[in-house]
């Protein structure tokens, strides 16, 4: 099973690809036309021409996967755009509502990372209570 996670790295292929090819060729194509190397764990997105159908190419460590959505009806509507019209960075959430055939840009999802406790200054040593507390995640708080 394959999740895709806010802490893998995304990247979309702007342009449409010929779905014909398998593993191989868009891992060529990862190489020559999006200059990534493919068996670095990044996750790339491929839309078909006829924008019916999305393949995401990922390498584990052990081999590729290669994952097809075919809409039964309608198109992918919405596609990221780039600057160099090449390659666009994607957040996890963003993939999972592309996949959805819905549009990210029109997404509600929480930003990504904020200060915890902004409103507060760093903790001195001297504040952090008996117990190890140095995270501030209170006595016990398992950190990951």
């Amino acid at each position: 099973m394959i999740a895709i996670t806010p802490h893998m790295r995304v990247l979309v292929a702007v342009e449409s690809v010929d779905f014909r090819v398998g593993i191989d060729g868009l891992a060529q194509r990862c190489r020559a036309v999006l200059r990534e190397e493919p068996f670095q764990g990044t996750v790339f997105l491929f839309r078909s021409r006829s924008h019916t159908a999305i393949k995401l190419l990922i390498y584990d460590g052990q081999g590729f996967w290669l994952c097809h959505k075919r809409l039964s009806r309608g198109r992918f509507r919405y596609w990221p755009q780039a600057a160099d019209g090449v390659v666009s960075e994607a957040l996890a959430h963003e993939v999972q509502v592309l996949l959805s055939a819905g549009d990210p840009t029109q997404s509600h999802a929480p930003p990504l990372w904020r200060p915890v406790g902004a409103k507060r200054g760093p903790r001195s040593p001297a504040a952090v209570p008996r117990g190890g507390d140095e995270a501030g995640l209170g006595v016990g708080a398992c950190v990951p």
